[in-house]
């Protein structure tokens, strides 16, 4: 199909910046991030578009995709993989962590995937993929809020999946165990299993899942497991 334009959410570190990085090689990128000088160094090292925004608000989501619209016309996908990390038992969890992680994990996914929706709609193709965490499937000591955030955006993501009652527009869940990466090296070393997947390793099955043709017999709402090491 072409170069085709691809919005990589939490595209400055991580997973999503190895999502980035693989797909400028052929497309045109616009990563998001929260965080100004993060986004201005990767658009500099990656040659790509940037946008400042935090997702936990809807006005800043929508200006952030109604602006790449305006800049390339078109949107063939959106990798969501922007994640706040939560971890330690309830009762240690300030409740400015706990808000946090609910604005980013919460709201921020549903803001970027009602808007994401929106222009693959109004375009009539496209590609969602949410990164979620192996988390979800399994109960782990000491992540409850972080696990209770990611398990509603793949309940979302699930439910959102069902509506859309055509495989032109594809929404798809990723859920990688632990990587090496700087949400890891927030989380310590006791949750990092001894195999995992490097963020690249991870990236390229996001990539497969961002490429796929609006023709392509593939069914939205694929949950894309990788039991790394641990589970």
């Amino acid at each position: 199909m072409g170069a085709r334009t691809f919005v990589v959410v939490g595209g400055t570190s991580g997973l999503g910046l190895a999502v980035a990085r693989l797909l400028v090689e052929e497309h045109r990128v616009a990563v998001v991030g929260d965080v100004p000088d993060e986004v201005a160094a990767v658009t500099d090292e990656l040659r790509c578009a940037g946008v400042v925004c935090d997702i936990s608000s809807d006005d800043q989501v929508r200006d952030a995709f109604a602006g790449v619209v305006e800049a390339y016309g078109v949107i063939d996908g959106v990798a969501d993989c922007a994640s706040m990390w939560a971890g330690g038992d309830l009762a240690d969890l300030s409740p400015e962590r706990i808000r946090r992680a609910v604005e980013v994990n919460v709201l921020g996914t549903t803001y970027v995937l009602k808007e994401a929706l929106y222009h693959l709609h109004r375009q009539g193709y496209g590609n969602v993929v949410y990164v979620g965490a192996m988390a979800v499937t399994k109960s782990r000591p000491g992540i409850p809020v972080y696990r209770a955030t990611k398990s509603y955006g793949s309940s979302l993501v699930e439910s959102v999946a069902e509506a859309q009652h055509s495989n032109r527009i594809k929404v798809m869940q990723l859920h990688p165990g632990p990587m090496p990466t700087r949400l890891q090296e927030r989380v310590g070393d006791h949750f990092l299993d001894e195999v995992y997947a490097q963020p690249d390793q991870v990236a390229a099955e996001v990539i497969r899942l961002l490429l796929l043709a609006p023709d392509d017999l593939y069914v939205s709402g694929e949950r894309v497991l990788r039991a790394d090491g641990r589970w």
